[in-house]
């Protein structure tokens, strides 16, 4: 049976060697004799995992002792609504750069908990041609008193990637959900980095956050415990039962990256896996890409057949060759190949021999 590789933008594909052995300890964990999903959360062998994923973590993103990894309830949207309880108070304010559809969902969650008056909206992106491309803002021009500003430096669905260090003079908020550890960043430079679990960590039902000490000081809106920054913290992200299954296998996973090398290995091979696809994208006429070449996303290639109308065809295809999930968003068409951490090079291979292979059927 030939290989499937899926292009899943989340929840998305795992390492196998992770799934392997969760396979094999589905049953008997640890040498307990039971699945790591019916264990105590708080049982001495579980609370050793959680450590250990901690320990791992910050060994692989290089977090400074003076913030904390918290492992969360609510994906990348319940983030959005905890930044806002957690930081602005009943008369902070806030800044939202808009890249795409999630950093737009951010504002529109915003705007919701906190009203217009404490949300200020910043659009980034540029479209010339029906190319997209950023032009990040000096920001320290700006003459207000934000407690955070918020952005979203790789939009999934846009296929936009932010490479360029945000400057402000505000602590930074940043939803990573899409690259974290896709490539090595300056932890301290944020403020916080959140992240859903479904891309490049873990299954869905999971959330990494990282948290600079100074914001767990700024005033807070009343809010549900389960999404209290300062509470996680206190109850080591244990206040009440969390995901153990799923942060069983981000453990796993943080062990995987280490054996292969860390974040700078996995940066390596995302950088080639993708210039391997958008370089065949923009020497073949049958496809184009509508990314500027300085924004285009490492995690979330997005491109189009300029016929539209071969694009069931290409999808049925693909899933016929063993590559599925390549349709693009419903909000924006197209297709869209997601190539996190786990997806190998081999798949992106498999993915331009089948492109260039459909180009010649239907040119």
């Amino acid at each position: 049976m030939s290989a499937t590789y899926n292009f899943c933008a989340g929840p998305a594909m795992l390492p196998a060697e992770v799934m392997q052995k969760a396979q094999k300890e589905l049953l008997d964990w640890n040498g307990q004799g039971v699945s790591v999903m019916e264990v105590s959360h708080r049982s001495k062998e579980f609370i050793a995992l959680t450590e250990q994923a901690e320990a791992d973590i910050r060994e692989l993103m290089a977090i400074p002792a003076n913030y904390h990894v918290l492992f969360m309830h609510g994906g990348g949207r319940g983030q959005f609504a905890a930044v806002v309880n957690n930081f602005l108070g009943s008369k902070g304010k806030a800044l939202y750069l808009v890249d795409g559809s999630w950093s737009s969902a951010a504002v529109d969650e915003a705007v919701k908990l906190a009203g217009t008056e404490q949300i200020d909206i910043l659009n980034i992106v540029n479209k010339d041609n029906n190319i997209n491309s950023i032009s990040l803002p000096d920001l320290s021009a700006i003459d207000q008193d934000y407690r955070y500003v918020h952005y979203c430096p790789n939009e999934t669905v846009d296929g936009i990637e932010i490479f360029e260090e945000l400057n402000a003079p505000w602590p930074i908020v940043a939803d990573m959900s899409s690259n974290i550890m896709s490539r090595k960043i300056d932890v301290s430079r944020y403020g916080l980095i959140y992240a859903g679990a479904q891309k490049n960590i873990g299954p869905s039902g999971l959330s990494i956050v990282i948290i600079n000490d100074d914001l767990l000081a700024l005033p807070q809106q009343p809010q549900a415990s389960i999404m209290d920054y300062r509470l996680a913290v206190k109850h080591d992200s244990m206040y009440n039962t969390p995901p153990t299954f799923a942060w069983y296998l981000a453990a796993e996973v943080f062990k995987w990256l280490k054996s292969n090398g860390g974040v700078a290995a996995m940066e390596a091979i995302n950088q080639q896996k993708a210039q391997l696809l958008y370089a065949f994208i923009d020497s073949c006429d049958f496809y184009e890409s509508r990314v500027a070449n300085a924004n285009r996303s490492q995690m979330n290639v997005t491109f189009y057949l300029k016929d539209e109308s071969l694009n069931e065809q290409f999808i049925r295809q693909a899933k016929e060759a063993g590559l599925v999930a390549l349709k693009g968003h419903r909000s924006v068409g197209g297709m869209r190949a997601s190539i996190y951490n786990a997806m190998p090079i081999e798949g992106v291979e498999a993915l331009v021999n089948f492109m260039k292979q459909f180009a010649q059927r239907n040119a």
